[in-house]
């Protein structure tokens, strides 16, 4: 295999084929999958959410599920089940779509809470349970969800619980007039995602994972990061601050960033850049900030602004 970052860079080269003008949001995504993490990309219809998760799943050898979320959607549905087989006698486990590498998880938010909270083993523990036996998954694996956040009618909100869950929260945002332009151009091919080659087997995409979470971080940075989870537990305007989850989020992200941009060790400016995608949405807004129309997203950056930046002291001598 090619230098890490080589590799990685050719799995971003192929995403923008179909996904155009959107090559940060491309990265958070790899950073995300780098560390093991789950990705919610939450935007309006129609900007390429699903696109862009076919896309990335066709860059790494494994297999791929795309689940549609519906009300009536079973948890059967997606860890599978147990059927009887009258010639052996037996019991057969039939897996559901969930024992995939990748699996994409379509308006995430129309699935009934049952049905949502049967991911969450899956999403912890990379195991699922049915009829009292646990099935592991696959290596590398990923849960890739969207939802719409203009279209609340027949849709179950997340709870705080499976929010807390996904690694990062992503949004693409409509394109530029000339990416715009630009994507229209590159639609006229039948099968645009048919234009994208496998970049990585599925385990050398795992030996990434092992060499991006051997990248050091220092005291410093984790205390760092502790300051600004801790602080977002003590802000006025948030009713629910982050996690320790979320903390160690934050600094596995922060060594998937350093490792994509080909360091060895964490600096500020890999928390800082990651520390909105990946606390904002885990926080749970006071109810005054809600009716003044306070933002976590700006919420999370003004505690990046105000908390002072680690410095490192070295010993005199």
């Amino acid at each position: 295999m090619d230098a890490p970052q080589a590799v990685l860079e050719r799995i971003v080269y192929q995403v923008e084929k179909v996904i155009v003008g959107k090559r940060e949001v491309i990265e958070k995504l790899l950073v995300a999958l780098l560390c093991g993490g789950h990705v919610l990309l939450e935007d309006v219809p129609g900007v390429g959410k699903t696109m862009l998760v076919r896309a990335l799943a066709r860059t790494i050898d494994g297999s791929f599920k795309r689940i549609q979320c519906t009300p009536d959607l079973l948890p059967s549905d997606l860890t599978g089940v147990s059927v009887y087989n009258q010639r052996s006698g037996e019991f057969e486990f039939r897996p559901g779509p969930l024992l995939a590498h990748i699996v994409l998880a379509d308006e995430l938010n129309r699935a009934s809470p049952r049905t949502q909270a049967a991911m969450l083993e899956a999403m912890e523990e990379k195991r699922v349970t049915v009829d009292g036996t646990t099935y592991p998954l696959p290596e590398p694996f990923f849960i890739l969800a969207t939802q719409n956040p203009v279209d609340f009618e027949g849709t179950f909100t997340l709870p705080e619980a499976q929010l807390d869950r996904f690694m990062v929260k992503l949004r693409l945002g409509y394109p530029d007039p000339l990416g715009e332009v630009e994507m229209l151009g590159r639609m006229e091919e039948p099968f645009p995602l048919a234009q994208i080659r496998t970049v990585v087997l599925q385990e050398e995409f795992v030996s990434l994972q092992k060499e991006a979470r051997a990248v050091h971080v220092d005291d410093t940075i984790k205390q760092y990061i502790v300051q600004l989870a801790a602080a977002t537990r003590s802000h006025p305007d948030i009713s629910l601050g982050a996690s320790p989850r979320a903390s160690v989020a934050l600094m596995r992200a922060s060594q998937a960033q350093a490792f994509m941009k080909g360091r060895s060790y964490v600096i500020p400016d890999d928390v800082k850049e990651l520390a909105v995608p990946v606390l904002a949405h885990r926080l749970t807004l006071a109810p005054s900030a809600l009716l003044s129309g306070r933002q976590a997203e700006a919420l999370v950056a003004s505690i990046v602004a105000s908390v002072s930046l680690p410095v490192r002291r070295h010993a005199a001598g």
